[in-house]
């Protein structure tokens, strides 16, 4: 009987330490600069900066010399009559009632979205009602403001609320929801379930959980919304515009227009008036910038 020998099996061979000269190609395309990108990303600083700083350094100007200097150099006598004249102006009165319009549609709009989200990410399958109302807020991202112009127009005069701070907050509300729901579902949908789960063995009721365990694991999508919805209620202009006449009853973006015809050859007290409009909204940004950046770049770090 003859025996056919065996091949013994190949050894695996570990792999060998990479060339010196690979190693060294990575070290030098990681070290190597992209001055593409720095050079592009200058020019795009520059861009947005150079408005900005000619802004800012034309409020400080007078009249007289905005037209005798250099548009770009730094005021020689700076003077704040800019600024009195645009607060003597009534601009406190256009400053509260945008503060009124802005905190009373999105605090509404948040709350409202958030539970709305819960309540679609918790029970959204097993209710046929809760899975349509997604749907609802769905269809209305895709519907414009300036689509429903007239028909909100309608209901406000049928409603007996035209030129009235209320006429601007309810339609803000309704435009804010579809947006804010979808986000923070979104992130409603990436907590885990077993912490919903410990919850419900501690005996914690829906309500309970919703505002202990979502909430604050949600925070950084709820600071997001709520800037966003704030920045777009704070500038908004078609709304104040058709829903509004009284001149008590402006918001600042349409006070900036009456600014801009009233003060239509004095350019610096225009300029004023656009950088006390703009101050909250950068206050808003410096508090919540933490929680926007997270909120904002939570999906890319999966």
């Amino acid at each position: 009987m003859t025996t056919v020998p065996t091949r013994a099996p190949e050894r695996l061979s570990a792999p060998g330490p990479e060339p010196r000269g690979h190693r060294r190609r990575q070290r030098r395309s990681r070290e190597r600069p992209n001055w593409l990108a720095g050079v592009s990303s200058v020019i795009w600083l520059a861009i947005v900066i150079v408005p900005i700083y000619w802004i800012v350094i034309t409020s400080f100007k007078s009249q007289s010399n905005y037209y005798a200097e250099n548009p770009l150099a730094p005021p020689a006598a700076p003077t704040l009559a800019n600024y009195g004249m645009v607060i003597e102006a009534d601009f406190p009165q256009y400053f509260v009632n945008s503060v009124i319009a802005t905190l009373g549609a999105v605090v509404p709009a948040v709350l409202f979205s958030f539970m709305a989200a819960y309540a679609i990410v918790r029970a959204g399958r097993e209710s046929r009602f809760l899975r349509w109302t997604n749907s609802l807020f769905l269809m209305g991202l895709a519907i414009p403001l300036q689509a429903t112009v007239i028909p909100i127009y309608l209901i406000i005069i049928r409603l007996g609320l035209y030129d009235t701070l209320l006429a601007l907050i309810l339609p803000s509300i309704a435009f804010a929801i579809p947006l804010s729901v979808l986000i923070l579902a979104n992130f409603i949908r990436d907590v885990p379930k077993e912490l919903f789960d410990s919850m419900r063995i501690d005996g914690a009721t829906e309500q309970v959980t919703m505002w202990r365990l979502a909430f604050p694991l949600t925070r950084p999508a709820v600071v997001t919304v709520t800037v966003y919805n704030s920045l777009q209620i704070w500038n908004g202009f078609l709304l104040p515009l058709i829903l509004t006449q009284s001149p008590d009853k402006r918001t600042l973006p349409l006070a900036l227009w009456s600014f801009q015809g009233q003060y239509s050859i004095n350019v610096p007290a225009v300029l004023a008036s656009v950088v006390l409009t703009t101050l909250p909204i950068l206050i808003l940004y410096v508090v919540g910038r933490r929680q926007l950046l997270s909120g904002l770049t939570a999906g890319f770090s999966k």
